[in-house]
């Protein structure tokens, strides 16, 4: 059931039934490049990690998981299954309102972001891809400089999967609504350069047909709330 406040914000959100998908290996800089193209746009970002980093730190084990005993991997296995879960629970409660979104994975599979994406749609969404790429060499790189580390075997396992799924990423979102960022050279120009057709896919109108009658119908439920206060 959604919430009179999810209604309201959801109807005059600027960036309602916008989706954009975060794709990006391990290392590749994802969290750094989205700071640096979506600025400002208001968008929700959904990120398990975020959960996930939270509840390792509380239950005081090492985000550097590169050498761990089988006890704590079980542990932080349950971990990131219950930050899926919360994930989950805060996703349909930005979707029940229609509230543009960025959800931030890997793009390792891509069955699951298909589905996602087409569900999405079901609902009105448009979406769009920004898919972050940068070579295996400065994602190991990377890898062994930030906070979480993973083993370099998983971190080229995640760069190998992710690269087989570009092409099949762009031929699900299609030419316009996917955009590759090479994350090799991080240059302030570059990524005002590829800020601009992501704040246009944002800031443009809605083109999904039953976005529109969405809208229509959560008007008048509104306007019938306001009238029985």
């Amino acid at each position: 059931m959604i919430s009179f406040q999810q209604l309201q914000e959801g109807v005059y959100d600027k960036n309602i039934f916008k989706a954009i998908f975060l794709a990006g290996g391990p290392g590749s800089g994802k969290s750094f490049v989205a700071r640096k193209t979506m600025p400002g746009l208001g968008l929700k970002n959904i990120n398990s990690d975020t959960f996930f980093e939270k509840l390792i730190k509380d239950a005081d084990i090492d985000l550097d998981f590169r050498s761990m005993n089988p006890d704590e991997t079980k542990r932080r296995d349950e971990i990131r299954a219950k930050a899926k879960g919360i994930t989950q629970r805060q996703t349909a409660n930005f979707v029940a309102g229609r509230l543009g979104i960025v959800i931030d994975g890997t793009g390792a599979k891509y069955d699951t972001i298909a589905r996602q994406s087409q569900a999405l749609t079901g609902l009105g969404y448009d979406t769009y891809m920004v898919f972050v790429n940068t070579s295996l060499e400065n994602a190991l790189e990377q890898n062994r400089t930030r906070r979480r580390k993973l083993p370099d075997d998983l971190v080229t396992e995640y760069w190998n999967n992710v690269q087989k799924n570009i092409g099949k990423f762009q031929r699900l979102f299609g030419a316009k609504n996917f955009i590759v960022i090479d994350n090799n050279n991080r240059k302030d120009d570059l990524y005002k350069l590829y800020s601009k057709p992501i704040k246009r896919f944002v800031t443009k109108k809605v083109e999904n047909y039953l976005a529109k009658q969405w809208i229509d119908n959560q008007l008048r439920m509104k306007k019938i709330m306001g009238q029985s206060k």
